[in-house]
């Protein structure tokens, strides 16, 4: 039987819906207060299993007569009053797990971080799965907590764990709704006039399961592998999303200088009302980050393995959102 901790997430409820489609038996792991997403209300087969990444005795009972494990669970924030419970849910939360899959012998461990574990370019060239993440103070948290919960995974490979890592880069996708990246489309739906000369990585949260899939169920072990479609600009992004909007694409090009008060203004509003925004300084400090990623290394591992045109991607999401 196959273990998915943050089967609700974003990506970790998409994962568990491939799984089943294959046939495969699936234990989902869920806290007591999580809503079971839409594309799997209506999937019987799931063995829904409550329990909190930091409870390490629910935790083991719910790896019993586990034989493989897909960790997706992680706390997502870019706020700063999150960073403390970000790490400690993000870095216990995986040694809890890898701890567990050591002492219960599972058969095979597969981790989800981020490109944000992965260290960035110092030529402008396309950053590798070798580019070594370094703690240079300006790291926002997710991205220390991604890189220590990381790291627990590679401690635990030393003593012997069956494990492989994925480090997606943005995962965009119809279902997210406006919560993560969906914050950016529902953003433009509501009409966007400034826009970024910052580059990432994009790929569909489909095509993350599927490599997962693919990576599980292969002998490759001890490696990390960068899951990206394509390198785009903020820019294009949210040009293609209005576009889907029927909305006049963005024209204004923001300087940082006005970020940074848009950020503080955010802040200072939230006090006021008590709401959270997606704009905070480490999302306005990224939006001006030129990042490429090489998806080189498992594409040499996987040949026929097609991504999703991004394009493709944001008219899924932007129909979704109309409705």
């Amino acid at each position: 039987m196959i273990l998915v901790t943050g089967a609700t997430g974003f990506l970790g409820s998409e994962l568990v819906k491939q799984l089943l489609d294959s046939g495969e038996n699936v234990r989902a792991l869920k806290r007591s207060g999580s809503s079971i997403p839409q594309i799997l209300q209506n999937c019987e087969s799931i063995r829904w299993f409550e329990a909190d990444i930091l409870d390490y005795f629910a935790l083991e009972e719910a790896l019993d007569g586990i034989s493989q494990v897909y960790h997706c669970a992680a706390l997502l924030s870019f706020t700063a009053e999150d960073k403390k419970r970000q790490l400690t849910i993000n870095k216990e939360g995986t040694q809890h797990i890898v701890n567990l899959c050591l002492d219960k012998n599972i058969q095979k461990l597969l981790h989800v971080s981020s490109v944000a574990a992965v260290g960035e370019s110092k030529d402008s060239s396309l950053i590798t799965e070798e580019n070594q993440w370094q703690f240079d103070g300006t790291q926002q948290g997710y991205s220390v907590s991604k890189y220590e919960s990381e790291m627990e995974v590679w401690r635990a490979m030393a003593e012997g764990l069956n494990a492989v890592i994925v480090n997606p880069s943005i995962i965009i996708g119809k279902n997210a709704a406006t919560k993560g990246s969906g914050q950016i489309f529902e953003t433009v739906r509501k009409g966007i006039k400034f826009y970024t000369n910052g580059t990432n990585g994009f790929v569909d949260v489909e095509d993350v399961a599927r490599a997962m899939i693919l990576l599980m169920k292969s002998d490759i072990s001890g490696e990390r592998f960068i899951i990206n479609a394509e390198n785009r600009s903020l820019k294009e992004i949210l040009t293609e999303a209005a576009k889907n909007f029927d909305h006049t694409p963005p024209a204004i090009n923001a300087k940082p200088w006005m970020m940074e008060l848009a950020w503080r203004g955010a802040g200072l509003l939230s006090l006021f009302n008590g709401k959270k925004y997606g704009l905070t300084k480490d999302t306005a400090r990224n939006a001006f980050k030129k990042s490429a990623y090489s998806n080189a290394k498992f594409g040499q591992l996987f040949p026929d393995f097609t991504y999703k045109p991004i394009k493709i991607s944001i008219k899924e999401i932007c129909d979704a959102l109309k409705k």
